[in-house]
Parts: structure tokens; sequence; C-alpha cells
């Protein structure tokens, strides 16, 4: 795996390092040792898959707060999405700051989200299916969202959502107070 750094501290984009035959290729999309020789939780609690029918659809922005933080890899395992990443930790010199990029079934790439981000992602195809890796249990009482167009965050999504559930359309704009309450 080739780890990158992104602009936002703690986060990563990995790439997988193919070992390609006649038959195809083969390459490690996760392993422990690797994760902490880049400073990187390697613990896995739940590994999740969500499918979305329709281009367009937004899921997002989501997050727990502690002692339910958790970590997350995010790989596209069909179609295209556009993932986004917010840091929400105040101490940060990335606060509030975001970072987007394609994953799709080409490219095979993941994105590492550190503990204090929220995550989210519009889908660019149809039947889109993502696969989380994820580092703490869900815990609806710690889970929080934020509205994805919170003008203080000033995300740029490649278009504006057609799919969006009632809970990710009514999250409240940050606001650092309520949200570790």
């Amino acid at each position: 795996m080739k780890f990158t750094p992104l602009p936002l501290a703690g986060a990563f984009l990995i790439d997988l390092e193919k070992k390609e035959d006649p038959r195809g290729f083969f390459a490690r999309v996760f392993c422990r040792k690797e994760y902490e020789a880049h400073g990187l939780d390697p613990d896995i609690a739940q590994i999740n898959t969500s499918l979305s029918l329709k281009r367009g659809t937004l899921r997002g922005l989501h997050y727990q707060v502690f002692p339910k933080a958790e970590t997350k890899v995010i790989r596209c395992l069909r179609g295209a999405l556009w993932d986004v990443i917010v840091d929400l930790r105040p101490e940060s010199k990335t606060y509030l700051c975001h970072y987007g990029c394609e994953l799709n079934e080409e490219n095979r790439r993941m994105v590492y989200v550190p503990r204090g981000f929220a995550h989210g992602f519009l889908t660019l195809a149809d039947n889109t299916e993502a696969f989380y890796l994820v580092g703490e249990f869900y815990s609806p009482e710690h889970e929080r969202g934020i509205r994805y167009n919170d003008p203080a965050l000033n995300i740029s999504w490649p278009f504006e959502p057609l799919v969006i559930s009632e809970k990710d359309r009514n999250y409240p704009d940050w606001n650092k107070e309520k949200a570790v309450e």
C-alpha cells in the first residue's frame, strides 16, 4: 500500500500496490503493521457497506463524538463517489478545513479518516457501493452530523445532491458547543 498524507493533519490517501500477472492482480487493502508504521490507528471494530442506487445520492456529513469517535477507511467497490472529510478538531491547524476526492472502482483508492473528522460522499454513478473499515462500534447516542451545505464549511460538491435522507438534509450547521453534547 502507498500512503499519501492529505492536506488535513492525520488523513491519508491509500493506493494499492498491485502485483500483476496474466491472471490479473493481487493487492493488500489492509495491513496492521503498515498502518502502525504510518502512525495510523489499525483497530477495526466494524466493516460496513452501503449501496446507493441513484447518481446524486448524498450520505453525510456524519461523525461520532468522544468516547465513541471513529476512524474510518473508505473505498468505492462499484461505481464512483466524491468523498469529503472535514476536520472538526478545534486544536488542529486544519480545523474546519475539508478535503474531497473521487473514489471509484477503477482507481481503487481509499481514504483514511482520523477520529474527530466528519465524513460524507456524493455518488457520481448509479449503483455505487462503498466499503468502510470503522474503528469504533456504532453508537446512536454519540452520532452527530453537519449539513452538507453548511456555509461555514463552504464545501464544493461536484453538483447539487438529488437524493438525500431527511436526517442528512436536516442536520444543523456546525456548532462547536452543540457538537459534543
